[in-house]
């Protein structure tokens, strides 16, 4: 039997360790898919504003517990709810430690830098940025342009081919991501070409196969892009934290010697709007070039070409307005478009970099269809949440945003989605916090007034409208209270900044007693004045005080006239007693003399 109970416990106990490890693990799964996000949160920091939500194009995050989550599998990482933020309380996934382990190890590390690098760091060049990162420890630096010039050589070809119609550039990896999780139908118009940085990649890794490739650009999207697509790019930075890591050496990038622009770089144009336009040749007249830059262009952009009302056109998109110098990840103090604008355009060649194209096969990009959109609720069940958020009938739909969504509808389906609920609708609370103070206020028993500075009535309940015989509040608003009672108290309070607590009066014009508290807010400048009407208990107090005398003065009068008797019998009792001690001592002296 004691055999028995520990081959019993032994196993109970294997068993809950199991299912620990096994909860340990889930819980550590969990935790590493929300903490590798690209784009983190300090949950410190959200504050209810919903500012990241009303600027996320595709309404990717999620409020709970009064945070603000970014939904991965829905995200686009286009940056708006980063740069958008107030309080700061989002971050970039930082990944300097990771490149700081990579030339630690001793392999050569190379640099891609985006060409978007001299609209960031003023008077650098090429040069000027290669011996700043060399001090890093980098091997070599090379600009992301050289990959361009293969991406745009792609497209020309696309065009002159004629296979597709309609092109849509898949430089940007936010486009492409919005296209594949949310606009599937235009997939096929996508340019199956890899991006300038994985064209780069690509060659830097044919030239230095032992080498680690690190890209530096503006964009977040990019750590994405470098993850999906492994073997190419084996880190991204943002130059932000190139930025933060050079002051965290005293790196300082010095002003470029050289002062006129270079013949060649024309791909270094890539970075502002309508760049690869502008460095393709354009050898197909019927073919028209359009230029689009940021997202909610980009949408509708994207709407017109399902449609079909857009053909025989090469479309070149950038998420960011401004395109690349727009970039979520450019350093927060640059941006000013218009200056970095020219900067590029400056910087840029009237000819290309020659470069060897890779194999066709290595430049091919597929685009997978990535569905994320939630379950669209039925129009009861829209109706019915609305109903919850006190909008009853579609006029009391204000479609304000306040919630951050566009339309109170696409607020009840996202809280059906479960990635809002009921308590981000503002008007909502404040007209039921609004509601709830009423109802308070005006079922109190004790009467309540609110007065401005200027002693003007802002608000007043059903028990204080019965103590001033007032029949509708709407005839008191605004007025002044000398029209209904002393105001002497009023203007103490609000002279002197000192409260009166429980101060009895009596209102003459009336007939009532109260007990008085009036309190100055300085906050909200105003003065309230809580009345308890205690006219019955005055007047019982009163009452009784009368009947207390009354009785008092007839106890006086019976003591009185009790005394007064007393003072008779004894005045009699002391006659007597005299007369009797006088006439035996008479016979006293009669019988002595005998």
């Amino acid at each position: 039997m004691k055999w028995f109970f520990k081959s019993f416990t032994r196993k109970v106990c294997a068993c809950v360790i199991l299912g620990a490890n096994l909860y340990a693990q889930k819980a550590c799964a969990e935790m590493e898919k929300n903490m590798n996000h690209y784009i983190q949160l300090k949950k410190s920091n959200c504050k209810n504003c919903y500012k990241c939500i009303r600027h996320c194009p595709v309404k990717s995050i999620r409020f709970s517990e009064h945070q603000a989550h970014i939904m991965k599998e829905q995200c686009i990482l286009c940056g708006e709810c980063f740069v958008a933020c107030p309080q700061d309380a989002k971050q970039i996934r930082n990944d300097t430690a990771l490149v700081k382990d990579m030339i630690a190890s001793g392999k050569p590390v190379y640099v891609s830098i985006a060409p978007s690098f001299v609209a960031n760091y003023d008077e650098a060049d090429i040069d000027t940025m290669s011996k700043a990162l060399k001090k890093l420890g980098f091997a070599e630096v090379e600009e992301t342009a050289i990959g361009a010039v293969i991406v745009k050589k792609q497209y020309e070809g696309m065009i002159l081919s004629g296979e597709t119609k309609t092109i849509i550039s898949s430089c940007c990896h936010t486009v492409n991501t919005l296209i594949q999780k949310y606009y599937t139908e235009a997939i096929p118009y996508l340019a199956k070409v890899i991006s300038p940085m994985q064209a780069h990649g690509t060659i830097l890794k044919e030239q230095h196969p032992d080498a680690y490739i690190v890209f530096i650009g503006p964009c977040i999207s990019k750590k994405e892009e470098a993850d999906q697509y492994p073997g190419i790019i084996d880190c991204v930075l943002t130059f932000e934290e190139l930025s933060g890591w050079l002051k965290e050496e005293n790196i300082i990038i010095e002003p470029s010697e050289v002062k006129t622009a270079s013949e060649t770089g024309r791909s270094r144009l890539f970075p502002i709007p309508g760049g690869i336009i502008r460095s393709m040749l354009r050898q197909k007249e019927e073919y028209d070039y359009i230029a689009i830059d940021g997202i909610d262009n980009c949408i509708r952009a994207i709407e017109s070409v399902i449609s079909g009302n857009i053909s025989n056109c090469f479309i070149e998109m950038s998420a960011c307005a401004g395109s690349c110098i727009g970039g979520p990840a450019m350093d927060k103090e640059k941006k000013m478009r218009i200056s970095d604008y020219i900067r590029i355009n400056h910087y840029a060649g009237e000819k290309d970099f020659i470069v060897k194209t890779p194999l066709d096969d290595l430049l091919v990009k597929r685009f997978a269809c990535h569905i994320s959109n939630g379950q669209i609720p039925g129009s009861i069940t829209i109706n019915e949440i609305l109903a919850k958020m006190g909008k009853a009938n579609p006029e009391q739909e204000l479609n304000c945003g306040s919630c951050g969504y566009n339309t109170c509808r696409e607020k009840a389906i996202a809280v059906y989605q479960g990635k809002a609920d009921l308590t981000m609708c503002l008007p909502f609370l404040k007209e039921k916090a609004e509601n709830f103070s009423d109802n308070i206020i005006c079922n109190m028993p004790n009467g309540v007034i609110v007065l401005n500075e200027e002693l003007e009535i802002q608000q007043i309940n059903r028990a204080a409208r019965q103590i001033l015989n007032i029949p509708n509040h709407m005839y008191m608003i605004g007025e002044p209270i000398i029209r209904n009672v002393n105001p002497a108290f009023y203007c103490e309070v609000l002279t002197t900044k000192r409260n009166i607590r429980d101060r009895l009066t009596y209102l003459e014009d009336y007939q009532k007693y109260i007990e008085e508290t009036i309190i100055y807010d300085k906050t909200y400048h105003i003065i309230i004045s809580i009345m308890k009407d205690v006219t019955v208990e005055e007047k019982s107090k009163q009452n009784k005080e009368k009947v207390n005398k009354q009785t008092v003065q007839i106890a006086d009068k019976v003591i009185e006239k009790q005394m007064r008797v007393v003072q008779e019998i004894a005045s009699l009792l002391g006659e007597t007693a005299a007369e009797t001690k006088i006439a035996l001592t008479k016979l006293k002296e009669s019988m002595y003399h005998e």
